[in-house]
Parts: C-alpha cells; sequence; structure tokens
C-alpha cells in the first residue's frame, strides 16, 4: 500500500477531475493546499503533545516550571542549556522531598537535582566523638581512630570518612565548623567523568618493555570513577556512587573479594568494574582481535617510582586464594594512571577505556556535541572515515586528508572514528574556495601526535598558493603539537571543542617538554586569515600583524606563566591583530593592535593594545600594567575604587604599593594551574567573589563560566530554606 505524505493528504482527498484540471493549470490549488495540510500537521503534532505535557517525565522543557508551580515549587534561577541542567528532576522528586522533609538522604538528592552535581551527605552528630552510657554502648562509634584501618584513615576529614572528632563550635554555614549534633555537610562534586574508549596508551619505554601510562600524553593522570545510578532516594550515596578519584586500597579490596569469592564458589559483582567498568585493559587474543583483559586477572598496586630503580613494580603472574591460584595478566595504579604486566610480558597491540575527570565540556573530549559535526547529506561533499584498527574507509588520517585533496569536490569531511593515537607528519594543501572539516565522531577523542623529523617535533602545516575562500575546521581533537599556517594558503581555521597541548608535551607531571611553542602559528602575509576558537583548549597563539585576527569564546589559551607571551605576532614579539575575547581564560600577556571586546574573560597576564579608542574591555579581570581599551565593570578598577573611596581619596593618588595589595584581593585563584590535572584552570572555593560572581549575570568570569556555578549554588541555598528541618544547619563543601 503506498504511503500518503501528510503534506499531501488534503489534496488526496480531492475528487480526481479537480486534480486532473488543476495539474492542467500547473497545480496552483496543490500548492495552496499543502500550505495548509502544514499548518494542519503542525496543529495536529501540537495536540499531540498535550497528552505528553501532563506528565513531568514527558513534557517539553517549558512545561515544567507550570507543572512546578501546581506543586508549590520555589522558582530557582534559570540556568541556560550550555550548563546541561534541567529543573525535571526537582519537580519530579517534590512530592518524595516533602514525604521525608529534612532527612539526610532527601537533603542528598535535594543538592544533586538543584544543582545538577553528584552529592554526599554527611551527618556530623555520627562523627562525634563522645562519653558513651554502657546502657548505650555503640561500638561502631569509637573515640580512638584505628589505625589497623588504612582504609578508614585515608578517608578521613572528607565526606565519607569513618573516624570520629571532637566537637567544634564554629558556624558550619560559613564551611568553618564541622561536627556538632545540628550539623550537616553537603559535598558537592564539580568535576565531571569524561569515559574515553580504545585509547593508545603512552608506553614509559622505546621499545616498549610492558609499562604504559593510560593517558596518551604519557602524563600521570588519575582514573576516575564512573558513578552507579541510585534508584532510591533513601540511599546515602557510597563511593562506588560518586565521581571520585579511585583510590588504590578501595579498589584493590572490592577485587581481593571478587577473586576470593570466585575461589570458595560464592561470586560477587565488582562495584568499580562490574557492567559500567571504571576501566579496561585490552589485549589480542588468540585470533588476534582485542578483548577485555576479565576484572579477576587485574591486580591494582602502586606502581610509583623505586628510589635507584629504573623499573617498577611488576605484578606476579598468579595468587593464591582459598588454596587455588588465581591468574593475574596485569597491575593497574589509578592513582597514576599506570598498568605493567609481569616480566617479560609485552602485548603486541594495546588499548584501555577510562574515565578522566574534567571541569566542564570545553576541549577534546567524549561529551554530546553531535550538533555540532557535519553529517554527509550532500551529494557534492566529499566524505571519508579513518579508524586505525578497520572499520573505516582509511587507517591514517594522512591517507584520508591525500584522497580528499585528489577529489574533485571543494569541500570535504573526514570524521574519525575512534580515540586511537594517530602518529606522522600531517600536510593539508588547501586552494582557493576549498574547505576541510577534520572531526571526531560523537563520544570519541582521538590525539593527533606530530612526528619528529630530524630529532625536533614538526607542526601541521598548511600549504597552498591561493587560499582565497579556504577553510579548513578542526573539531573534537587532541593535537599533540602545533599548526602553521603558510603565506596566503588559508581564510579560515575554525578550532571547536579541541585541545591543542599548551607547551605540545609534557612530561609525567604535566611540565612542557620543549621550550615553548605556539600552538597555532600564522606566517604573514596573510591579510584575510582570521582564526576562531570555541571551546577549545591550546598554547600560544602567533598570528601575523596584518591578518583578520582572532575570536575566542569560551576557550582557554595558556601560555605557562603570565609573564610569557600568550597572543602576539607572528614572531611572539610584535603586536598581533585584532582581538576578541570572549569568556576566556588567558595566561600569558596579550599583545594586540587593537582589543575589539573583552568580556567576561580572566586575562593574568597585560592586556597590551596600541590602539585603545577601538572597543571595550567589561566584566573582565586584567593583568596589571594593562593597556586594553575603556573599562566597565573590570577587576581589579572596582577594588581600586571602593579603596579609593573608604580612604577618601581619587584612585590616581593609589601608590604602587597600594594598587598592587589591592589587586591581590581580588585575583583570580585556582584548584590547579598545570595542564593534566582534573581540575584545571578550575575556580578554587577561596576564588574572591569579585572573580566568581563578577560576570554580566552574576556568574564567574573565565572559560568555565558555561558551569553557571554562581547560580547553582544560589539555588541549593534557596531550596535548603524549604527542605532543612528547624534545627539543623547545612554547610556546602565543594569535592574537587
Amino acid at each position: 500500500m503506498m504511503s500518503i505524505s501528510p503534506r499531501e493528504r488534503l489534496y488526496q482527498l480531492l475528487p480526481a477531475i479537480h486534480r486532473i484540471r488543476d495539474a492542467e493549470r500547473g497545480e496552483p490549488l496543490r500548492t495552496l493546499l499543502t500550505l495548509i495540510g502544514d499548518e494542519l500537521a503542525s496543529i495536529e503534532e501540537d495536540i499531540a503533545g498535550l497528552y505528553d505535557d501532563w506528565f513531568i517525565e514527558t513534557c517539553a522543557e517549558w512545561v515544567i516550571p507550570y507543572i512546578g508551580d501546581l506543586l508549590g515549587v520555589r522558582g530557582l534561577h534559570a540556568l541556560v542549556e550550555a550548563a546541561g541542567f534541567s529543573q525535571r528532576a526537582y519537580v519530579a522528586n517534590t512530592l518524595r522531598y516533602r514525604r521525608r522533609k529534612g532527612t539526610a538522604p532527601v537533603l542528598e538528592q535535594l543538592a544533586r537535582d538543584v544543582t545538577g552535581w553528584p552529592c554526599r551527605a554527611a551527618e556530623y552528630f555520627e562523627r562525634l566523638a563522645t562519653t558513651q552510657h554502657l546502657n548505650h554502648v555503640r561500638p561502631h562509634s569509637p573515640a580512638t581512630a584505628s589505625l589497623r584501618n588504612a582504609t578508614a584513615l585515608e578517608l578521613t576529614d572528607g565526606p565519607l570518612e569513618m573516624v570520629n572528632h571532637t566537637a567544634e563550635v564554629r558556624n558550619i554555614t560559613l564551611g568553618r565548623g564541622r561536627y556538632n549534633i545540628p550539623n550537616i555537610g553537603l559535598f558537592l562534586w564539580r568535576l565531571q567523568p569524561y569515559f574515553v574508549q580504545g585509547v593508545t596508551p603512552q608506553p614509559v619505554a622505546d621499545p616498549p618493555d610492558g609499562r604504559y601510562r593510560f593517558s596518551p600524553l604519557g602524563d600521570d593522570a588519575p582514573l576516575f570513577n564512573r558513578p552507579r545510578t541510585e534508584t532510591e532516594i533513601v540511599h546515602l550515596a557510597e563511593e562506588p556512587d560518586l565521581p571520585v578519584a579511585l583510590r588504590r586500597r578501595a579498589l584493590y579490596a572490592d577485587l581481593e573479594a571478587l577473586r576470593l569469592g570466585l575461589a570458595i564458589d560464592k561470586p560477587a559483582a565488582s562495584a568499580y568494574l562490574d557492567a559500567s567498568p571504571a576501566f579496561q585493559v585490552f589485549v589480542p587474543n588468540a585470533q588476534g582481535a582485542l578483548e577485555p583483559i576479565p576484572a579477576e586477572e587485574i591486580l591494582i598496586c602502586n606502581l610509583e617510582d623505586i628510589p635507584g630503580e629504573t623499573d617498577w613494580r611488576r605484578p606476579p603472574t598468579s595468587k593464591a586464594y582459598a588454596g587455588q591460584s588465581r591468574s593475574i595478566r596485569v597491575a593497574v595504579d589509578p592513582q597514576n594512571g599506570r598498568l605493567a604486566f609481569p616480566t617479560g610480558v609485552v602485548p603486541a597491540d594495546l588499548a584501555v577505556s577510562y574515565a578522566y575527570g574534567f571541569p566542564a565540556d570545553i576541549g577534546g573530549g567524549p561529551y554530546p556535541r553531535l550538533e555540532t559535526l557535519v553529517h554527509d547529506a550532500d551529494a557534492a561533499l566529499f566524505s571519508a572515515t579513518v579508524a586505525q584498527r578497520g572499520g573505516g574507509d582509511h587507517v591514517s588520517l594522512a591517507d584520508a586528508i591525500a584522497a580528499w585533496a585528489n577529489a574533485a569536490e571543494p569541500e570535504g569531511v573526514i570524521t574519525i572514528l575512534d580515540s586511537a593515537t594517530y602518529v606522522g607528519p600531517l600536510l593539508i594543501a588547501m586552494a582557493a574556495g576549498r574547505s576541510l572539516v577534520i572531526q571526531a565522531a560523537e563520544g570519541q577523542r582521538p590525539l593527533l601526535r606530530v612526528q619528529d623529523v630530524g630529532g625536533a617535533p614538526q607542526p601541521w602545516i598548511v600549504t597552498g598558493a591561493d587560499g582565497d575562500g579556504a577553510s579548513l575546521t578542526l573539531n573534537g581533537l587532541w593535537i599533540e603539537g602545533g599548526v602553521a599556517i603558510q603565506s596566503n594558503s588559508l581564510e579560515r581555521l575554525n578550532v571547536r571543542h579541541c585541545t591543542l597541548i599548551p607547551g605540545w608535551r609534557i612530561d609525567a607531571a604535566g611540565n612542557p617538554l620543549l621550550p615553548m611553542q605556539p600552538s597555532i602559528r600564522a606566517i604573514g602575509p596573510n591579510p584575510d586569515f582570521r582564526l576562531e576558537l570555541t571551546r577549545t583548549v591550546c598554547g600560544a597563539l602567533h598570528l601575523a600583524a596584518d591578518s583578520d585576527g582572532l575570536l575566542a569564546c569560551d576557550s582557554v589559551i595558556d601560555a605557562f606563566d603570565a609573564a610569557n607571551v600568550a597572543y602576539a605576532g607572528e614572531d611572539g614579539a610584535g603586536v598581533g591583530p585584532p582581538v576578541s575575547f570572549e569568556r576566556c581564560t588567558v595566561i600569558g600577556e596579550a599583545r594586540s593592535r587593537q582589543f575589539d571586546l573583552i568580556s567576561e574573560s580572566i586575562l593574568l597576564g597585560r592586556a597590551l593594545a596600541e590602539r585603545r579608542q577601538v572597543g571595550c574591555s567589561r566584566f573582565s579581570f586584567l593583568g596589571e600594567g594593562s593597556r586594553a581599551p575603556r573599562r566597565h565593570r573590570c577587576q581589579p578598577d572596582l577594588a581600586w575604587e571602593a579603596y579609593a573611596a573608604a580612604q577618601g581619596k581619587d584612585v590616581e593618588a593609589l601608590t604602587a604599593a597600594e594598587r598592587r595589595a589591592v589587586a591581590l584581593t581580588v585575583a583570580p585563584t585556582f584548584t590547579a594551574v598545570r595542564f593534566g590535572r582534573p581540575a584545571y584552570l578550575q575556580l578554587s572555593a577561596s576564588c574572591p567573589s569579585a572573580i566568581t560572581l563578577g560576570a554580566e549575570d552574576g556568574g564567574e568570569m573565565g572559560a568555565f563560566h558555561l558551569l553557571q556555578q554562581a547560580q547553582r549554588l544560589a539555588n541549593l541555598r534557596t531550596a535548603l530554606e524549604e527542605y532543612l528541618r528547624v534545627g539543623l544547619e547545612a554547610g556546602v563543601f565543594l569535592e574537587d
């Protein structure tokens, strides 16, 4: 039976004679009824959605506040879509909150639903060391910590601690005191776990000797847990339910219990390596295909460097449990992100999957970004896929680029289907009117590593004799090395959701291995070249002074030190072309002919503009000695004005020492400043409110403004007023 298009329904209802006459006159009636059919379909779709809008689980996002109003739900700050937050869970659980109002599990779930961050509630009366009555002995709550329980000692002072304390009388709402009868602590995890699959681990030695680091960059990066889903509101979160960095002791005890259970025929599931494992190690099977090593064959141990030794500790090939020998195939150190095979074992191929921690969906990562990808919907578009172990059109990115260069289609898209490491020099030859997109598939995070030539790493090279109208887009990639744009070869470079490793390469501690190298260098003359950064992490940028300049949004530009040059001309010394920073964090000095806009950004170095009559600086922090265009509500200017007013004198009368001292009171502070650390450039909990609340909308300045952390915390404080029991005090603590 032939189906009729919804747009043709009304037309098909007409008698055949009218359709014949209409066709003879060029089908004006058909066109009219098609337009009416479109409107009818829209009305029918709206009516069909009315039923879904009756339920909080299926209603449209705009309906949620109306359902909440019916329940008397107090309004919260509306968060933008970029924050990945919805009030759906908060409204859906309202009745459950009220039935168990004031209990720790409800406060924990409330904090999770309101902020979107995982939470653990700690009742501090349970952690008080008290004189116990003989008729009410609490053996689970001793006053003296057991030195034999290393796991409990390791959790001391955290949300999951089991050690008791003497009472405190300081106020918990200010974050100072904790251990008192009416106190409840709400611990929030701002770091998110990002799970990457099929990563090529970095071998420690060349050739490989069986020792590897999970991170393809070769740095010691801790592995993170993939939280279990809690199904009941009455359940207090435990360590496997939270996005915490994995601990050796907890994981070791978990796998030891698993092996012992198998040995005595009482199988048990692993809390960390079950159906959604926190990490996996893949080695070839007998047929050469990669398969994961079972959890019971993984040994957790400390693989730190041994003083005076060049090797790590190597695992045994087996361990005895209840008189049985259990096979051990690999050792893993989750706190350092290392793995080691038994002595003499070097797999022919190796891949790992693991979760790492990061504050937000910025830089290359396996987070959702489907709306930014180019899909093969045009027959005139060259399209190719790349997968290192098969499954794509090519196994090498260089081969895919060469195929596009020889293709007749002017536009091309190359999609990388895995998270493997691709090594080799890349030469991209552009021509007038041609465009190329190199993107990672949804959920993937490939690493593109430059190859050493003559003992020195060479950057990607974009070349061409005539780049008029030529464009290159990079999306979702990690790039270990730089990109060099030759003269007149490219008109636009669009870098989205990428990480260009600052300094090109880093060592195990995250320090740069090479002298400061620019992540992107555009060599002049190239008057039409324009660079656009969106949600990107990169190092220094050197652009020819005659180019169109830079537009950076929600990005990090890291030159490692405020005294270094983060943005300048092509030689790194002169001034760069015009630039706009919108919600960016810049570590280093920015030298430009003019700043068209500096908005809600943090510039830790000086911002030096040759022309200050053009553009503006607003709601931003600018380093001492900056010469930026006119400023509006910037720091430390506001702090100087407030201090001068308190002293009863003009700002111009402040001495250099006074300016420096006042500027320090509003200077941004970060949880970590070295690339590769999980909390990289995340504003610390002690960061001055002038920075955390200094943006135009009352949010934080810098690259992580999109998280809207200030609004989330304000929402939590508002909700606690309704659900906190009388007599209780709640303190909010940020875990990083």
